[in-house]
């Protein structure tokens, strides 16, 4: 993916966090312009903790300020016109800036939040609270590490699912669906142990994510260009 329009960075320090969620409830809360994706007949809901560094146009140096921050996303799968996306229902960050930029330019439900990520060994402590404005309140405590050798996810499988997605799907200021296409590798994926202390992210949605995740992974590392926001209507 090349081009002036053409943005990367890298995310760092990621769990994959996911729960089986009611499918009714989940569509209630998707455009009817896209379809949900489903593994084996089951939706899937992710909370996505991480870490951004080198943010920026792809053919220009970070900004400085603004390249490198915390970033928290909850998400679903869905499919359009048989091309497999993600669905964001909110993007918390700790940068006011990316904030705003994401919200006017991308119409991405981003939040501001106050957010730490912590290394104690190999181990993430992360934790978030929304601060933005009118928006309903969500907090995020967990640790987390890798508990196992990276390995390439299994085409086909849960995890191959949840994770080898490459475009994100959003609705513009007009009402009509965008897509923004992302190119990277494959996720280096390592199972994961989690400790989660506070999880109200996607109470607003009608879920209860007081349980453990059913499944977790994480990724130590990963570079990504996404490209510019088309119509995909």
């Amino acid at each position: 993916m090349r081009g002036a329009f053409s943005t990367r960075m890298s995310w760092h320090d990621l769990l994959f966090a996911h729960w089986p969620v009611d499918r009714a409830t989940l569509r209630a809360s998707v455009p009817e312009a896209l379809e949900l994706d489903l593994h084996e007949g089951t939706a899937w809901l992710g909370v996505v903790p991480f870490r951004m560094t080198r943010m920026g146009p792809r053919l220009l140096p970070p900004i400085p300020g603004l390249h490198a921050f915390a970033e928290l996303n909850v998400r679903c799968y869905v499919v359009r016109d048989g091309r497999p996306g993600v669905w964001f229902f909110s993007l918390d960050a700790a940068q006011r800036l990316a904030v705003r930029v994401a919200r006017r330019f991308f119409h991405l439900p981003y939040y501001d939040a106050r957010m730490s990520c912590v290394a104690d060994g190999d181990a993430i402590e992360y934790r978030s609270e929304r601060t933005h404005a009118h928006a309903p309140p969500a907090r995020f405590a967990a640790r987390y590490a890798p508990s196992g050798p990276v390995c390439a996810a299994r085409a086909g499988g849960l995890d191959h699912f949840l994770t080898e997605r490459y475009c994100l799907y959003a609705r513009g200021g007009d009402g009509r669906l965008r897509r923004v296409d992302i190119a990277h590798a494959p996720w280096p994926l390592a199972p994961a142990t989690v400790r989660v202390d506070a999880n109200t992210m996607a109470t607003s949605l009608g879920f209860d994510l007081g349980a453990p995740p059913a499944r977790v992974l994480f990724a130590r590392r990963l570079d990504v260009v996404s490209g510019p926001m088309v119509l995909a209507e």
